[in-house]
């Protein structure tokens, strides 16, 4: 990763998680929140890669463990996003220039980081994991992350893109 995209990550995080626990965690929505921050990794994932991706993931994940209301375990947000950033970083040559799989592929990370989450609280012993919490957020949180997934990974794809253009030896078909 370099400097600038880099410089770009931090800012769109930042960004991001200010205003998913700031503003989106307050909207009293039913079921549950919309994963904003998600959104921005799969952006930048989509653009850098798996091994960028996952790096990008882990501090994503860590500012969501530090940040206050942060109430779990340090290092669960960041191990689940880590691992949410490489297969989204995975995925970039088979979502291309698509708009619809882009979709898929926030759908099926959104559960996993969910499923990630809770599975490493149960593991850890946390009480707040429960079967009942698990159905009740699992399918409101996928469906809120791909509902904001047209106006936010896109543009921060573009971002990503604009920063650091591929060189056009990168967009030969293979």
């Amino acid at each position: 990763m370099t400097v600038p995209r880099a410089a770009l990550a931090v800012v769109l995080l930042s960004t991001a998680v200010v205003l998913q626990t700031a503003v989106l965690s307050r909207i009293p929505l039913p079921g549950a929140t919309p994963d904003l921050l998600l959104l921005v990794l799969v952006g930048l994932a989509l653009v850098q890669g798996p091994v960028s991706g996952a790096v990008t993931g882990f501090f994503a994940g860590l500012l969501l463990d530090l940040v206050p209301p942060a109430d779990g375990t340090v290092g669960r947000w960041a191990l689940v996003m880590c691992l949410v950033g490489f297969a989204a970083g995975r995925s970039r040559d088979t979502v291309g220039r698509s708009t619809f799989r882009p979709l898929l592929v926030v759908a099926g990370l959104a559960a996993a980081a969910i499923l990630g989450y809770a599975l490493l609280g149960l593991l850890l012993g946390d009480p707040r994991v429960t079967w009942s919490a698990l159905t009740d957020s699992l399918p409101t949180a996928v469906l809120y992350d791909v509902l904001l997934t047209p106006f936010v990974v896109p543009f921060v794809m573009s971002l990503a893109r604009r920063v650091e253009p591929e060189p056009s030896w990168a967009r030969l078909p293979r």
